[in-house]
């Protein structure tokens, strides 16, 4: 399906919600606040305009790319979002497993519906994603049941200090009585050691990689500075991100956020990037912008409500079929030819 430059919801999300139980669909939906960042996210990647090469010889596209010690056949990944199993009874285990068919990475929420162990069966590759706890023991048993379980990475979420309010929090979530864990970490239980600790810094990165003997990428940075005290503290990756419009709202967008943190990396780490991220052609301007790869979150939870891991899979499928004809029509053969010169300068620069 191609993407239209409109701000409705797309048909994977209208088919997904008319499955959904109404709870479902506003927790996966909704933005903070008056939800600005989160309507603006997928308009910042249309802004920017191509500058295609002409007369290279693309008779054959590679979109495959090493992360962090996985070969993946395509630079999109699984973003961690919560409580897969009100979009489908087999929850995350169903997601990983279309993650794996289509060649891509899951990264696995912290607040995942289906055991852990479950889920990395049916998996590839998989990262884990963390919230440092007031539990300071909790968070550091759970990293390392995910490091027995094969995790390869952490994600290290750091842009949720403190839960924002949500636009649309109407409905109480449906989840299910027996999962006692799932529903102490919902939002709105009073649970205190199960809220995130507001009071960590850059240190808590070396003492999760000394924990877990993995690398720990960091998402939620959207400052250069910050992104550089993230690599000296011992960040294997860092993830540009504003928790999908869900937390601060009128932060910047992904989009605009992106160039100059990848500027201050280099090459240090790699760097991704998450949020309305919704076409092949967005993937190919966001690693023009000096992504390594991009992580996708809302539009795997429509396709999984919509039809299980074939519908996870179908979609990872039609985003690297967009990706290789756009890198096709671009004059780029493989993704180290998606370079900053295929973007035209920017009209409001």
């Amino acid at each position: 399906m191609h993407e239209s430059d409109n701000a409705a919801p797309d048909e994977d999300e209208r088919s997904a919600r008319a499955r959904l139980d109404p709870g479902a669909y506003d927790f996966y939906a909704t933005g903070a606040a008056g939800e600005v960042t989160l309507r603006e996210a997928e308009q910042s990647w249309r802004t920017h305009r191509l500058l295609p090469r002409i007369l290279r010889d693309v008779s054959a596209v590679d979109t495959g790319l090493d992360l962090l010690g996985s070969r993946l056949s395509l630079p999109v990944l699984l973003a961690p979002t919560a409580f897969h199993t009100m979009a489908h009874p087999s929850g995350e285990t169903a997601t990983a497993a279309g993650a794996a068919a289509a060649g891509s990475l899951l990264v696995l929420s912290s607040r995942t519906t289906r055991p852990i162990e479950e889920v990395a069966a049916a998996a590839g590759a998989w990262w884990y994603q963390v919230y440092v706890l007031r539990d300071r023991d909790l968070t550091f048993s759970q990293v390392e049941r995910a490091v027995r379980a094969g995790a390869s990475a952490l994600v290290l979420t750091v842009d949720a200090p403190v839960v924002a309010r949500k636009a649309r929090r109407s409905h109480p979530l449906p989840l299910a009585d027996g999962d006692l864990r799932t529903r102490a970490m919902a939002p709105g239980t009073r649970s205190p050691d199960r809220e995130q600790d507001p009071s960590i810094g850059f240190d808590i990165i070396g003492e999760l990689k000394q924990v877990s003997g993995l690398p720990v990428v960091v998402k939620g940075v959207l400052r250069p500075d910050d992104a550089r005290s993230c690599v000296r503290a011992g960040a294997a990756g860092i993830i540009v991100s504003n928790h999908g419009g869900r937390q601060l709202d009128r932060a910047l967008s992904s989009a605009a956020a992106l160039p100059p943190v990848a500027a201050e990396v280099g090459d240090d780490v790699p760097v991704l990037v998450d949020g309305g991220i919704r076409s092949g052609i967005d993937v190919l301007t966001a690693l023009a912008l000096g992504a390594r790869a991009v992580l996708i979150g809302r539009p795997v939870l429509w396709a999984l409500a919509t039809g299980g891991s074939t519908s996870v899979r179908d979609l990872l499928t039609a985003r690297r079929a967009e990706l290789a004809e756009a890198m096709a029509l671009a004059g780029a053969r493989d993704l180290r030819e998606v370079t900053a010169d295929l973007l035209a300068p920017r009209r409001d620069a």
